[in-house]
C-alpha cells in the first residue's frame, strides 16, 4: 500500500531544507578580511571618526521578530527598523596629526551612523538594544560614549533625532505608560473588503502592506511617538505636545518654530505609508499650532511616474530664521498629462500671514532644491522623462524672475555631468550649501572614455564657469570626501596594488598631501587578480565595455570557463549608451556574494558587461531581447578574440533585472552553459503597471509584456538555470513566486534547474550563512556545468 506514495514522498524529501554549506576556506578568509572604515568628518574640520559596520552578521540577528506594516519592517521592541546597520568598530583621530584612538561599544546595543553637532563637539547614535531604542552621545575631546537614560526612541517612521540651534536635539520617543503591544486576536473578526468605483488607481507591486484591522492597530501603535527636547548638557527630556503618528519633525533655522508632518487615518493597504494622508503643521516650542502648511488625503491614484499633488518636500529655508519652502504639481502630478508647466516652487515666511511666493515654475518636473549658505542664492534640478533631461537653474531668491540656466545635458551623460554641489552643516542644524566668496563647488565621478577620474571644482555662479582644484590621477583612483571650513579637503586613494587611505589635501594646488590613515592590505593574495577596461563594438554601432578579471593562477595563453555577470540599463542614444562606467584603478576587493569570487576557483570574469537597451523611452522595451542577445555576444566574442576564455563554457549571471535579463539569455540564445539568476522577476505579468523603466502598462503593450517574459518561453530554455531567492525580498516587482512559478514552469516543460530559497533573506542577502551558502550554490553550480 506504501509503494504509490513513494514518488510524493522522494517529491517532498527533496524540498525540505538542508543544512546552510561552508564557502570554501579561500573565500572565508576574504570574507572575514577586515574593510576600510569610512570616514566622517567633523563640520568644524578638527578631527574625524572611522566606522566600520558589520557586513555579515550571524542568521539569528535576522531571526528576530518582524512586523510588516505599512511597507516598513518592524522591530516592535525596539520601535525601529528591523535588523538596522550596526557599527563594529568606531575609532577618533584628530585631523593635526596622531593614532586614532578606538572607542568602546556598549555591549548588545546595535549602534547606527554617528551624527556630528554642528559645534562638533559632540557626536549622536541610536542604539537597538533589547528592548528599546536608545540615545548615545559622543564627547569628542575624549571619545567617551554615554547613554541618555530613561529615553526610549521611536524610529518606526524614520529618522527620529534632529539638531536645535542651541545645540540640544529635538527626538521622537516612546509615550511613557503607553501599555503593552497589542495582540493579534485568535479568530477573525470578519472579512476583508475592498471595493473601487471606476477611479483608475494604478500602483506598482509594493510588499508588506496593511492587511486587516488588526494591523492598522498595530502600525498605530508602534507609530505613536512623542516629541521632546533633550538637552545633553544636562540629560533633561522635556515633552513637547502630544502624542501622535510623527514622519517627521524639522526645527525652523531661528530654533522658535517646529515642522510637524502627522500621519492620519484613513490608511491604506494598497499603497505604502508615505502616500498615507499627511498633515504638515508649524507648531511652536511649547506644541501649539501655529499653522498649517498642509493638509494632504489618502494618495492611492498618484500617476505612474507621478507625484502627489498639494505641498511637497516641505522645508526651511536654512538661512532664514523661519521661512518655508515647497513644490507644487501643476499639471495634477500626471506626466502623461500636457502641460507647458509641471511644477512650481514657492516660500512663505513666518508667521505666514503673506500668500506665498513663487520662486519658479519649471517645465519637468523638480529633482531638487538647495540653498546657499549666505542666502542669496537657491539651485533648482528638473527632470524631464520624457526626454531623460536635466536641468540646473541658479535663482537669487530675492530676484527670481532672473533665474539663469547653469547646466543642460542627457541625465545619461556620464562624460559632460557637471557633478553635484558640495553641502555643510550650519551652526544652526541645518545644510547648505558650501560657500566660498560666492563661489560653489562641485565633486563628480568624472567619467572618461578610459574610466572614472573624479574631481573637485570651484563654480563660479557670476561666469557660470568652473576652476579645477583636483583631478584624479590616471594609474589611481582618488575621490574627494570632504571639504573642510578653511579649504583643505580629504580624499580617499587607491590603485590596484594600494591598499584604500585617507589622505588631507591643502587648500593651495601645491601645497603637500598628508596621510591621515596607513591601512595596509589584508589580503596580498588578491593582488595576483589581473584587470583590465576592455572596449569592444556591438554589430549596431553601440560601443560596449566590460572589466576583465584573470584570475590569480592564470597564464598568458590559457584559454579558461568564464562568467558574464551583467545588469541592462536603457539609454535615448548610442552615444551616451557607449560611455564607459567605473574604473580598472581600483583596489580589488570582494566581499558579500559577490561574483568575483569565481576567481579564486579559476574562473575568468566579465565585470559589468555593457547592456544597454537604446530606443524611444516609450518603446525601448520593443527591442530588449535582441539587444540584450546581441550584447552578450558582442561581449563573448571580444573575451574569444583577446584568447582568454573558451566560449564553449561560458556562463551568465545576474542579480535582480540582471536575473531577468539572465533568464531571457538562456530562453532565446545559445550562448551559455549555464546561468544563476538571483532574487530577479520572470512574469512581467505580475508587475502589470510598469517594470524597470517600462512606462506602458500590461494592458497598453500586452505583446511586449509576454515576449520579454521568460516564464512565457519555459519550454525553450537552452541551458540549466540557478534560480536563488530570499523568502522575505520586500523589493517592488520580486515577489518570491516569481521565482517560483518559473521553476515549475520549467520542472513542468522538463527543463535542468535548482531552485534555493534563503530564510529570512530580503533582496539582497546579509547573513553570513545565506552569503555562504549562495557562493556555494553559485561555485558549484558553475562547477558541475562549465567545468564539467
Amino acid at each position: 500500500m506504501l509503494r504509490p506514495l513513494a514518488p510524493f514522498l522522494c517529491l517532498a524529501l527533496a524540498a525540505q531544507p538542508t543544512p546552510y554549506q561552508k564557502a570554501p576556506k579561500a573565500i572565508q578568509a576574504v570574507l572575514d578580511a577586515p574593510g576600510t572604515p569610512s570616514l566622517i568628518a567633523s563640520p568644524v574640520g578638527d578631527r574625524f571618526l572611522l566606522a566600520e559596520f558589520e557586513r555579515h552578521p550571524p542568521i539569528r540577528a535576522l531571526a528576530q521578530p518582524m512586523a510588516r506594516l505599512a511597507g516598513l519592517r518592524l522591530d516592535t521592541r525596539t520601535r525601529g527598523p528591523h535588523h538596522p546597520p550596526q557599527l563594529k568598530s568606531l575609532a577618533i583621530q584628530a585631523l593635526k596629526g596622531g593614532p586614532a584612538t578606538s572607542i568602546a561599544l556598549p555591549a548588545g546595543v546595535a549602534l547606527g551612523q554617528p551624527r556630528w553637532s554642528p559645534d562638533g563637539r559632540r557626536f549622536v547614535l541610536t542604539g537597538a538594544g533589547a528592548r528599546a531604542t536608545e540615545l548615545w552621545v559622543g564627547e569628542a575631546a575624549t571619545g567617551k560614549l554615554h547613554r541618555v537614560p530613561g529615553l526610549s526612541l521611536n524610529a518606526v517612521l524614520g529618522q527620529p533625532l534632529d539638531w536645535l540651534p542651541d545645540g540640544s536635539l529635538i527626538a521622537k520617543a516612546v509615550p511613557a505608560n503607553q501599555g503593552p503591544v497589542p495582540q493579534a486576536p485568535e479568530v477573525p473578526v470578519g472579512p476583508r473588503i475592498q471595493e473601487t468605483e471606476g477611479k483608475a488607481a494604478p500602483a506598482p507591486t509594493y510588499q508588506d502592506l496593511l492587511q486587516n484591522a488588526f494591523d492598522e492597530t498595530l502600525f498605530e501603535f508602534l507609530g505613536q511617538s512623542q516629541l521632546v527636547r533633550v538637552d545633553l548638557a544636562t540629560g533633561t527630556v522635556k515633552p513637547i505636545g502630544r502624542p501622535g503618528l510623527y514622519a517627521e519633525v524639522q526645527p525652523s533655522p531661528d530654533g522658535k518654530l517646529l515642522l510637524v508632518a502627522r500621519l492620519q487615518r484613513p490608511f491604506s493597504y494598497l499603497v505604502p505609508v508615505f502616500q498615507f494622508p499627511i498633515r504638515e503643521e508649524v507648531w511652536d516650542r511649547a506644541g501649539k499650532l501655529v499653522h498649517t502648511a498642509a493638509d494632504l488625503p489618502l494618495a492611492e491614484g498618484i500617476p505612474l511616474e507621478g507625484v502627489r499633488t498639494g505641498p511637497r518636500h516641505l522645508h526651511w529655508r536654512p538661512t532664514e530664521p523661519a521661512t518655508l519652502a515647497w513644490a507644487e504639481a501643476l499639471d495634477g502630478g500626471d506626466p502623461k498629462q500636457k502641460a507647458e508647466f509641471r511644477d512650481r516652487v514657492l516660500t512663505q515666511a513666518a508667521p505666514f500671514k503673506a500668500a506665498p511666493t513663487e520662486l519658479i515654475r519649471l517645465k519637468a518636473r523638480l529633482a531638487g532644491l538647495e540653498w546657499g549658505e549666505r542666502g542669496d542664492l537657491a539651485v533648482v534640478r528638473e527632470h524631464d522623462r520624457d526626454r531623460r533631461w536635466n536641468r540646473t537653474w541658479l535663482i537669487a531668491p530675492a530676484k527670481p524672475a532672473e533665474a539663469r540656466l547653469a547646466f543642460d545635458l542627457s541625465a545619461n551623460d556620464r562624460y559632460k555631468a557637471p557633478g553635484t554641489f558640495l553641502t555643510r552643516l550650519l551652526s544652526n542644524g541645518h545644510t547648505a550649501l558650501r560657500e566660498e566668496s560666492g563661489k560653489l563647488f562641485l565633486t563628480g565621478a568624472g567619467a572618461t572614455p578610459s574610466g572614472d577620474r573624479p574631481f573637485l571644482d570651484r563654480f563660479d555662479p557670476a561666469s557660470m564657469k568652473s576652476e579645477r582644484l583636483f583631478r584624479c590621477g590616471e594609474d589611481v583612483y582618488e575621490s574627494p570626501l570632504a571639504l573642510l571650513p578653511d579649504g583643505r579637503f580629504i580624499t580617499r586613494r587607491e590603485s590596484p596594488t594600494e591598499a584604500p587611505n585617507y589622505l588631507l589635501h591643502g587648500s593651495a594646488q601645491d601645497a603637500p598631501t598628508k596621510a591621515l590613515t596607513t591601512f595596509t592590505d589584508p589580503l596580498p593574495e588578491l593582488r595576483k587578480i589581473q584587470k583590465k577596461l576592455v572596449k569592444y563594438t556591438r554589430p549596431d554601432g553601440v560601443a560596449l565595455s566590460f572589466t576583465l578579471y584573470l584570475p590569480p593562477d592564470y597564464k598568458a595563453g590559457e584559454r579558461r570557463p568564464a562568467v558574464v555577470w551583467a545588469y541592462p540599463l536603457e539609454f535615448t542614444d548610442a552615444g551616451t549608451a557607449g560611455q564607459v562606467s567605473g574604473s580598472a584603478n581600483r583596489f580589488t576587493t570582494i566581499s558579500g556574494m559577490s561574483h568575483l569570487f569565481f576567481l579564486l576557483s579559476g574562473y575568468v570574469v566579465l565585470d559589468s558587461a555593457t547592456m544597454p537597451v537604446v530606443g524611444d523611452p516609450k518603446t525601448v522595451n520593443d527591442t530588449y531581447l535582441e539587444q540584450v542577445v546581441a550584447s552578450a555576444k558582442a561581449a563573448i566574442d571580444k573575451a574569444d578574440e583577446l584568447g582568454v576564455i573558451d566560449p564553449k563554457r561560458v556562463g551568465v549571471g545576474g542579480h535582480s533585472y540582471g536575473a531577468f535579463m539572465t533568464a531571457n539569455l538562456l530562453a532565446h540564445s545559445t550562448l551559455f552553459k549555464a546561468g544563476i539568476a538571483r532574487s530577479g522577476a520572470y512574469n512581467r505579468t505580475l508587475t502589470p503597471f510598469g517594470f524597470q523603466s517600462e512606462r506602458r502598462t500590461l494592458w497598453e503593450a500586452p505583446e511586449m509584456y509576454l515576449k520579454v517574459s521568460p516564464f512565457m518561453a519555459a519550454n525553450h530554455f537552452n541551458a540549466p538555470i540557478l534560480l536563488i531567492h530570499g523568502e522575505a525580498d520586500n523589493n517592488q516587482g520580486t515577489f518570491p513566486i516569481q521565482s517560483e512559478r518559473l521553476y515549475a514552469a520549467l520542472k513542468g516543460n522538463g527543463q535542468t534547474a535548482r531552485y534555493v530559497t534563503l530564510p529570512l533573506e530580503s533582496h539582497g542577502y546579509v547573513a553570513r550563512e545565506s552569503v555562504e551558502h549562495t557562493l556555494w550554490e553559485m561555485l558549484h553550480w558553475f562547477d558541475k556545468h562549465l567545468k564539467n
